[in-house]
């Protein structure tokens, strides 16, 4: 088909609910995509953070034919060996204790709000099971993660919304303290708040927020559905902090392409969620779980190293283009945000570089976010930086 055969079956039988870019994709190849017609495009957005190790990665593409091969779903009644392994390559690479595998951000992190009121429950009873979360943050689509997001852009229209969240803003722990009190059960933090504008949480912060959770005995809950996976050049942002928190949510790359996404928690929370208290038909899919392994496999330490480079390769590069539209760039690894100043648009900007051919992402307050397979070559990186050289040139 072409680009506007399938622009016109979208308009005439799909929900309107996404203001797509004005781009068809067909097929890609690493980090380069390809509409029908064949226009290139390179990708500085993956998939907002999915596609982590490109298109049509051989290792991966092996394990996900072989898998469906053999089996493509027996659900969680019985156990098969692509969950299980996965796993334990989590356990072992991270230092928590246990894994729950689900489908999407958004519902591991009602996973995470589930096994925080549970905790609270079987240890205090009623009336602790509120969840501080900050200002800016974002935690999914769901009616109970849409209201512990805090941005009262998103608590509209689907009234009434779960109760349980208060916000406090980033980076001010006097302000946390105010949120606090004994009705409080876990803080929720995204480590560089993703949606929010790629703002990374200064590490002093996340620090005494920590010793604020250990004297209250408030679960410490991290929200890495954006910034795991290899993605700020850690295997998870937490590990960057020093942290091992209680439990944190995983989505987005963690199987590369396909629908995966999960929880993880620490020794204390190990068999909160008991039989009955937590389910879902397609977590642990063994296609996807396969997929998830040979990401594992692909993203070793020299991998993980590669991702900080090219991320300090890309930072430098751009705020050496010396444009008048930036103020600066932020972030780790290979997530980052270049904030423009006042009177440019990153939507419009957005817009213009897909017209040019390199695919990048809004986020925040008028920030430009960039979030490259993590594969990505050098080569494609400076084509993409060229493109986005001469678009700031021509603001």
């Amino acid at each position: 088909m072409t680009s506007e055969q399938i622009k016109t079956l979208d308009k005439e039988n799909v929900m309107q609910t996404y203001g797509r870019f004005d781009v068809v994709i067909d097929h890609g190849v690493g980090s380069t995509l390809y509409s029908p017609e064949g226009r290139e495009y390179i990708d500085f957005a993956s998939g907002i953070g999915v596609n982590s190790v490109g298109y049509g990665n051989e290792r991966w593409l092996r394990a996900i034919t072989d898998q469906a091969a053999k089996l493509a779903h027996i659900s969680n009644l019985y156990y098969s060996e692509p969950y299980a392994r996965l796993a334990s390559i989590l356990t072992a690479r991270t230092g928590m204790a246990d894994v729950f595998f689900a489908n999407g951000g958004g519902e591991a992190n009602e996973g995470l709000i589930k096994l925080a009121r549970k905790y609270s429950y079987d240890k205090y009873g009623l009336g602790r099971a509120t969840i501080l979360t900050l200002v800016n943050s974002f935690h999914g689509r769901t009616i109970t993660t849409l209201k512990a997001t805090g941005q009262e852009v998103f608590h509209q229209y689907f009234f009434p919304f779960t109760e349980g969240f208060r916000y406090a803003e980033a980076n001010d722990i006097a302000s946390v303290r105010a949120q606090a009190g004994d009705d409080v059960c876990a803080v929720l933090l995204e480590l560089v708040q993703g949606e929010g504008g790629v703002m990374p949480l200064e590490r002093d912060f996340v620090d005494q927020v920590k010793a604020l959770c250990e004297q209250n005995d408030w679960l410490l809950l991290v929200d890495e559905v954006q910034t795991g996976v290899g993605r700020t050049g850690t295997l998870f942002a937490f590990q960057q902090y020093g942290l091992l928190p209680d439990a944190c949510s995983f989505a987005k790359g963690i199987a590369g392409g396909l629908p995966m996404s999960g929880i993880m928690a620490n020794e204390k929370c190990r068999g909160v969620l008991t039989p009955g208290t937590h389910a879902t038909t397609f977590g642990g899919n063994p296609v996807s779980a396969a997929a998830g392994i040979a990401v594992q496999e692909i993203l070793d330490d020299d991998a993980l190293a590669q991702v900080r480079e090219k991320g300090d390769y890309l930072r430098a590069r751009i705020e050496g283009f010396h444009s008048p539209a930036v103020a600066g760039v932020r972030g780790l690894g290979l997530m980052l945000g270049v904030q423009l100043r006042e009177g440019y648009s990153n939507a419009a900007l957005c817009a213009d570089l897909a017209q040019r051919g390199l695919l990048a992402l809004t986020a925040g307050q008028n920030v430009l976010r960039l979030l490259p397979p993590l594969v990505i070559t050098r080569e494609e990186l400076d084509r993409g930086l060229s493109i986005l050289k001469d678009a700031l040139a021509a603001l």
